[in-house]
């Protein structure tokens, strides 16, 4: 619930309250939260209000900017991270792994990761800096005649065809789920809150490449503007639900 507010903060009568909406008993509700402040990934004031910190807050600024979908224009340039050679720990080459796919970028062999340079992502600085840490980076110019052989090498990278596939079966739920909540049936509540769940962490698998390297019906704004539409009904109906009780 945290991680779909803006700001991602809210009182614990709310949250024991959507806790109730999957069958959690409000004592069970209270120890997880609990739980999450003991391990910081949430914090709480005196008023008895909760809100994201530390990973769950960079995620949800993440989930923000992925939902989004803010491009820069692109002038056929591809950075590329070669990683520095030399043992390295497992925790360290997990870490960057993580960071260089937080950072959307793709393997196309071992050691050698990029993407189209498309993105402002200055933001990350985390990320970037475990990056650097173990990298060298170049800016490339490749010769690319947009063929598809040459499309089909970028589809590949980040396996567009299993997201594009994903992001259709995920529209036809919101499509399906859609007149209930409009017709205010709070049973559907539960259900669609996993499947908003579902949308935005897909929109983060979304690699965000430039139009020029995408399928032709590529379903990303299509998904996006299918999700805000779904998101104002969803929120409406659990406002009021949560009012009533």
């Amino acid at each position: 619930m945290l991680l779909g507010s803006t700001p991602p903060k809210l009182p614990v009568a709310v949250l024991v309250r959507v806790g109730e909406m999957f069958g959690f008993s409000e004592g069970s509700v209270r120890t997880a939260l609990s739980r999450m402040t003991a391990s910081g990934e949430l914090s709480r004031d005196t008023q008895g209000w909760y809100a994201l910190q530390g990973d769950l807050l960079t995620r949800q600024f993440r989930q923000g900017q992925s939902r989004s979908a803010v491009t820069t224009q692109w002038s056929g340039r591809w950075r590329i991270a070669i990683v520095d050679p030399g043992a390295r720990s497992a925790p360290a080459r997990a870490a960057l792994r993580t960071a260089l796919i937080r950072l959307r970028f793709a393997e196309q062999r071992e050691g050698v990761w990029m993407r189209p340079d498309n993105l402002d992502q200055r933001s990350q600085t985390e990320q970037w800096l475990l990056a650097d840490a173990q990298c060298r980076w170049f800016l490339a110019e490749p010769e690319f005649s947009f063929e598809q052989t040459e499309l089909d090498f970028v589809a590949g990278l980040w396996g567009l065809s299993e997201w594009e596939s994903k992001a259709t079966q995920l529209r036809k739920k919101m499509h399906a789920l859609t007149a209930p909540l409009k017709q205010g049936d709070t049973s559907a509540l539960a259900s669609g809150f996993v499947l908003s769940a579902a949308v935005l962490r897909h929109f983060i698998a979304d690699p965000l490449l430039p139009r020029e390297l995408l399928p032709r019906h590529w379903p990303g704004a299509a998904l996006r503007t299918d999700y805000d539409r779904y998101d104002q009904i969803y929120r409406s109906v659990l406002d009021d639900w949560v009012r009533a009780r």
